[in-house]
């Protein structure tokens, strides 16, 4: 059975066979198959037609030439995986995942994939106002909320960031910037705005305290300091 649950890539504007189905989803005008379900055109599907996972198909199909492509700001920011909103389902495999997890799992593929040394970059995590010290470094290092950096954070040099914080929107450092990572240090990230009216701008990022919000249901307030960004190889359309 065929699935897509992640979006081929960042259709252009000009693509009117692609607008023309949306439109027709929308309005309700597209034929139903069964169960009220809809037949994705052969066209945007990604086929796995090899003995390869569904994963490195799709991530194939959408870095092309990675190896020889890695250092092209022009190359990476046309391209990128979205999630869709729903839970990943796949039944082959027996895998079921949040949307943030999958994004997670594809992004921490393809940095293996991505030439260059590797950094790991650790964040210092607390339990506000824990004095009885509940809450150990342990646990709290495995936790992730949304709109979190995590607390293991891989980089490498040209690969693909995403802020997660306001941090200076004149300058264009807003929530959801696309970045490419041009260097780094113990304490600082340097990057390269790759969208918008501020592509090109060359910023530094520092780690800075961050918390989840409210919704999150913790029964304590939890701080984390880390650089505000993840890898933004594949991404939550939420985020796109």
């Amino acid at each position: 059975m065929e699935k897509l649950k992640l979006s081929k890539n960042m259709r252009a504007r000009t693509d009117s066979t692609f607008n023309e189905f949306l439109l027709r989803v929308g309005n309700g005008d597209e034929p139903t198959v069964a169960d009220d379900l809809i037949a994705l055109p052969t066209s945007i599907l990604i086929k796995n037609q090899s003995d390869d996972l569904p994963e490195d198909c799709l991530i194939n199909a959408i870095f092309p030439s990675l190896d020889e492509n890695f250092k092209s700001i022009d190359y990476m920011k046309d391209r990128a995986i979205l999630a869709t909103k729903n839970e990943y389902v796949d039944m082959d495999r027996a895998i079921l995942a949040t949307k943030n997890e999958y994004v997670d799992m594809l992004n921490d593929r393809i940095i293996k994939q991505f030439l260059g040394e590797e950094k790991e970059f650790y964040s210092f995590d607390e339990a506000v106002d824990d004095t009885n010290h509940h809450y150990q470094p342990e646990f709290l290092n495995t936790l992730l909320p949304n709109g979190l950096a995590p607390h293991k954070l891989v980089l490498k040099k040209h690969c693909p960031i995403i802020l997660l914080r306001n941090l200076d929107p004149t300058n264009g450092l807003c929530n959801g910037t696309r970045m490419v990572c041009q260097d780094f240090n113990c304490n600082i990230i340097h990057a390269k705005i790759t969208m918008g009216q501020h592509a090109g701008k060359e910023v530094f990022l520092p780690r800075i305290p961050l918390s989840p919000a409210e919704d999150e249901g913790f029964p304590f307030k939890f701080k984390r300091k880390q650089f505000p960004i993840r890898l933004c190889f594949a991404m939550t359309i939420n985020k796109s």
